[in-house]
């Protein structure tokens, strides 16, 4: 129940704004705006008021605002053998079609804007002050380039690093396509190690982790190996077998190694250390929910109404520039396909566990997948905001209109892609949950 509501809640939100960006284009520019929508036909319930049907349809993939002379998501075609209207969509200037069109994506981008907007004005920015490897990961890209626990990352491609945050841009967002150079302070030497091309890649880890960081236990499941050992929620994991812990990351590693054979945690309570014995099961779990807390000193930076401005654009550049780099790099087989995309379900354990975080990391999250929206919208699709934005070029472009059976044609087809498309993706949400 508690995914069901942060689905609908993530997902209200996300459509009703990207459809009122339609809707209010449309109602400006002088259209009649027959429905607003949220879900696809057939319709489920809702309201007429004046001369527009506001309702809820049974198909969750979207929403659409049905506006008078436009073939669209409805595939109503009965204005097609009557002369236009003056306040039918095909009747108005060509400018105001395509500020129409691209209206909800429009909406989805300021709606990303003005969340890290928010964000940065009343929290401000706080970056991890360390350049501090604690934890390499076994058999991760970091391990396999030769990284290690201690080593201090100096620079990335001659760029100097002053905080966590700044590695994981260059890691992860400015380099991603090309070979990375890594100046790295190890025990006072220091030296220069090459991360080649393709090693970085969106859908995984690279495999280091910063110092200072501490393990807490913050669930644990009805009658799990955890719970018969004695372990508690609150619990701050110190070390397994001797092993002294830094991150979940090791923490589950260790386990997993160790599945079927009892291991020895050290957690700290109260002020206390307590030795526990556990036994992880045969899926390599003990069945404990953890979070990983930095500890470390950090840098902090506030904004006023003016400096947060240029602070939020920075951050929807740089979240689109590394969602269009996601999608190439999904396009070229870079990353797999099934594993970097998700359904309902993967939206909805996405956002309870954003929620779990905190209502900014729960605000973070709609702001990307708002994002999200935004991009695959525009994308020159059949049934998707690009594709009618792309009839609208070849018309404006060629001086001839599409013929209403070939938009007809597009629309029905490209709706039954995405149909098919939601049902893969459903399936890939099982198959993965």
């Amino acid at each position: 129940m508690t995914y069901i509501f942060y689905f609908i809640i993530t997902i209200g939100v996300l459509v009703l704004v990207h459809e009122f960006g339609h809707f209010i284009a449309a109602k400006l520019s002088g259209m009649k705006v027959d429905t607003f929508s949220v879900g696809f036909p057939p319709r489920a319930f809702g309201k007429k008021i004046g001369e527009t049907d506001y309702c809820v349809s049974w198909i969750p993939i979207g929403g659409y605002v049905k506006i008078a002379g436009m073939i669209d998501e409805s595939f109503d075609t009965d204005f097609i053998n009557k002369p236009p209207e003056p306040r039918e969509f095909r009747s108005k200037p060509m400018y105001q079609r395509m500020i129409v069109i691209s209206a909800g994506v429009i909406m989805n981008f300021l709606l990303t804007f003005l969340i890290f907007y928010g964000i940065n004005l009343a929290n401000g920015k706080m970056f991890r002050d360390t350049t501090t490897v604690g934890y390499v990961d076994p058999n991760s890209p970091a391990e396999k380039v030769g990284f290690q626990n201690g080593d201090k990352l100096l620079s990335v491609n001659g760029k100097s690093l002053r905080n966590w945050e700044e590695i994981q841009t260059d890691l992860y967002l400015e380099d991603v396509s090309t070979s990375l150079s890594v100046q790295v302070d190890r025990g006072g030497q220091v030296s220069t190690m090459t991360i080649p091309k393709g090693a970085v890649k969106p859908d995984e880890q690279f495999g280091i982790y910063p110092d200072h960081a501490r393990t807490i236990i913050n669930s644990v499941s009805a009658g799990s190996p955890a719970e018969k050992a004695g372990i508690g929620v609150g619990d701050e994991v110190v070390s397994v077998d001797g092993q002294k812990i830094g991150t979940g990351v090791q923490l589950i590693n260790l386990v997993k190694e160790r599945k079927g054979r009892e291991l020895q945690l050290v957690v700290a309570r109260g002020g206390m250390d307590k030795q526990l014995s556990v036994t992880p099961g045969p899926d390599g779990r003990i069945g404990v929910g953890i979070t990983t807390l930095y500890t470390g000193p950090v840098q902090r930076y506030s904004y006023n109404v003016i400096s947060a401005i240029p602070a939020g654009f920075d951050q929807t550049v740089g979240a689109t520039a590394l969602l269009l780099k996601s999608i190439d790099a999904m396009i070229t087989g870079q990353v797999s396909f099934t594993k970097s995309i998700g359904g309902p379900i993967k939206i909805a354990q996405l956002a309870t566990q954003s929620a779990e975080m905190g209502f900014v990391s729960f605000l973070g999250f709609m702001a990307l997948l708002s994002l999200w929206l935004a991009v695959l919208n525009i994308l020159p699709f059949p049934a998707l905001d690009g594709g009618h934005l792309a009839f609208l070029i070849y018309e404006s472009v060629f001086r001839r209109e599409v013929p209403a059976k070939v938009k007809l044609f597009a629309q029905q087809v490209g709706f039954a892609i995405l149909l098919l498309f939601m049902a893969f993706v459903i399936y890939n949400d099982i198959v993965h949950f």
